[in-house]
């Protein structure tokens, strides 16, 4: 087992409470997860121990929300999101963790900016219909970038969902499925760039009590929240992640 000070494990179970509260309630809170891994680890081992913190979370998501899904939706975004992740492969064989950061939060901000404009457009034509191949492939490369070099993919797939026009529910059980299999995917190159390695998987066995936490606070939480909030809530904690990663 790593030797960390009490703080830095203080720091890594509030990380990944957060990681159970965004995967059952709260998407866009375990950016806090990135954050303090961040700071307590670090920066290839702080991934892979948010790597497999999250594919935790994606188990409790699916068992609280698998029947809410909409799987159909997710087809389209198949080939771009592989395609992404490949690229964040070649990125981190080059980009230093600043550039990476700053990268990815320009990114972020980008995404967000569009998703707010296509919101306020489909305001003003209910009549629309959201989504399309241009947009899928759109959101699902930058995702499988994102999500591969910092797992950050997070903020950009919940603008995607978003942008859908996902009900609450909906919205949780399908990016249950996506990210499972997104996070999944990821496991083999992870291991391949030395990201992921046994003092990671011994720091998140500890971790895992914590991750279970954090989804029952989450459980609790989704029941008294209604669609406006959620929206809200969603985008505010987006932009903070991406200014985060952007300074």
């Amino acid at each position: 087992m790593p030797e960390l000070s009490v703080l830095a494990w203080v720091a890594l179970a509030v990380g990944a409470m957060s990681v159970g509260m965004s995967k059952a309630a709260l998407p866009g809170v375990n950016t806090i997860a990135i954050a303090l891994f961040a700071a307590a680890l670090p920066a290839k081992q702080s991934t892979g121990a948010v790597l497999l913190l999250l594919i935790v979370g994606d188990v409790f998501a699916l068992l609280l929300y698998r029947r809410h899904a909409r799987l159909r939706a997710l087809l389209p975004l198949i080939p771009a999101v592989l395609v992404g992740i490949l690229a964040g492969v070649v990125f981190l064989n080059y980009a230093s963790d600043t550039w990476t950061k700053r990268v990815i939060g320009v990114i972020l901000l980008l995404v967000i900016g569009v998703t707010l404009w296509r919101r306020r457009r489909e305001r003003h034509d209910p009549d629309s219909v959201p989504g399309g191949r241009v947009m899928a492939a759109s959101y699902g490369a930058l995702g499988g970038f994102t999500t591969m070099v910092a797992n950050a993919g997070g903020p950009v797939m919940t603008m995607y969902f978003l942008a859908m026009r996902f009900p609450m529910k909906e919205f949780l059980g399908t990016a249950a499925y996506f990210f499972a299999a997104v996070n999944l995917a990821k496991v083999p190159f992870s291991i391949g760039l030395g990201i992921l390695t046994v003092d990671t998987v011994l720091i998140d066995l500890v971790l895992i009590p914590a991750v279970a936490v954090g989804a029952l606070l989450g459980r609790i939480i989704v029941r008294r929240m209604d669609q406006r909030f959620f929206d809200v809530f969603v985008i505010a904690v987006t932009i903070l992640g991406a200014v985060y990663l952007l300074f």
